[in-house]
């Protein structure tokens, strides 16, 4: 890839970022240290190796990435005493409560691979955490959809602090990546900021419980899907289960690493990109026999991003695939194909 300027954006498309993908039989692991803290150079060089994992399957493992091990620790010991919690005291905070979609959603409650409609939802239980805005903030006094309060268990002290420090942690890490995507794509470094004022994020810590028995695709931990937006963040145990399909068709595992994240595109960001960073299909099947605990962490634009097609993704000979829509529009599509109850629920 060409290196640019800090200020420049490219105007012609870039041959380097339209190569075949190559089927990788395991995640690339990118040390993001070189990143956070050197210079103009070792930035790029990051950028570069980013942007290959991206085009290639969309998925990585980060290293160096500054967030405390203590405070992810915190983060699964909060999220499995909530799920240890009765049924009872979980639906207390129930995500059919919410006119904004957070809250506790059951066991089936989602189902993210459409093919599987008549088995069910995922096996599965998960919270989704947003930004916590107040009912006087502007947006949410506007209706403005998936803009709102939280909900917080009650008899759970410690939880909400925790999921907030890490919140806004992970807030502080999307940002940066958002900043390697730029320079990967052959934009200004601060390209994506402006659409970033306050940004579409959700923290959803997730419960798969042992799937015991004969185990087939009717009913998984998560079924074969895409993620919505932007970019995620994910942390797992060491159980493992999540599987990523190559450019090959391939399902390959993406293990456990110890203090690292895996970090994925999704169908916002493709959809941006013009499909030049892939949005992958990935899955998970938990065959361990054992609780697995996993913490995902969404980041996306503001509402009213212009997600269209990037300059430097499109040409003469690679016209835009998608028509321009917003970056709320293309998650309210998302949400309300995959959680039944919100088709029918006010969306503010």
């Amino acid at each position: 890839m060409t290196e640019s300027s800090p200020n420049a954006v490219a105007t012609t498309l870039d041959p380097g970022l339209l190569g075949a993908r190559v089927p990788l039989e395991s995640l690339p692991v990118v040390d993001l240290a070189p990143f956070l803290q050197g210079d103009a150079q070792q930035r790029r060089a990051v950028a570069r190796q980013i942007g290959e994992a991206c085009r290639n399957i969309g998925f990585f493992y980060i290293v160096g990435h500054g967030v405390p091990v203590e405070l992810r620790a915190q983060v699964f010991a909060e999220a499995k005493r909530f799920f240890d919690q009765p049924q009872d005291k979980k639906l207390e905070i129930d995500i059919e409560r919410s006119a904004c979609h957070r809250g506790y959603f059951k066991l089936g409650g989602e189902n993210l691979d459409p093919a599987r409609q008549k088995q069910g939802g995922d096996l599965k239980e998960g919270i989704k955490i947003g930004q916590d805005l107040p009912r006087d903030h502007p947006l949410v006094r506007a209706g403005t959809p998936l803009h709102g309060p939280n909900q917080w268990p009650a008899e759970l002290p410690g939880f909400q602090q925790t999921m907030q420090t890490y919140f806004a942690t992970l807030s502080g890490l999307g940002r940066q990546l958002m900043h390697a995507f730029a320079l990967a794509l052959e934009l200004p470094e601060d390209f994506f900021d402006t659409d970033l004022e306050l940004p579409m994020v959700t923290l959803g810590p997730l419960h798969y419980p042992p799937q015991r028995g004969q185990i087939s695709e009717a009913q998984i931990g998560a079924g074969a899907h895409t993620d919505f937006g932007c970019l995620t963040i994910l942390a797992q145990d060491p159980v493992g289960g999540l599987q990523v399909r190559n450019a090959a068709g391939a399902w390959i595992d993406a293990p456990f690493v110890e203090d690292s994240f895996v970090v994925n595109i999704g169908d916002m960001m493709a959809r941006w990109t013009n499909d030049i960073f892939a949005s992958t299909l990935h899955r998970v099947i938990n065959t361990s026999g054992q609780e697995r605990y996993s913490i995902p962490f969404f980041f996306d634009p503001d509402h009213d991003a212009d997600v269209s097609c990037l300059e430097t993704c499109c040409g003469p000979d690679r016209p835009a695939k998608y028509p321009p829509t917003t970056g709320l529009q293309h998650l309210l599509d998302m949400i309300n194909a995959t959680f039944d109850y919100h088709r029918d629920k006010p969306t503010n």
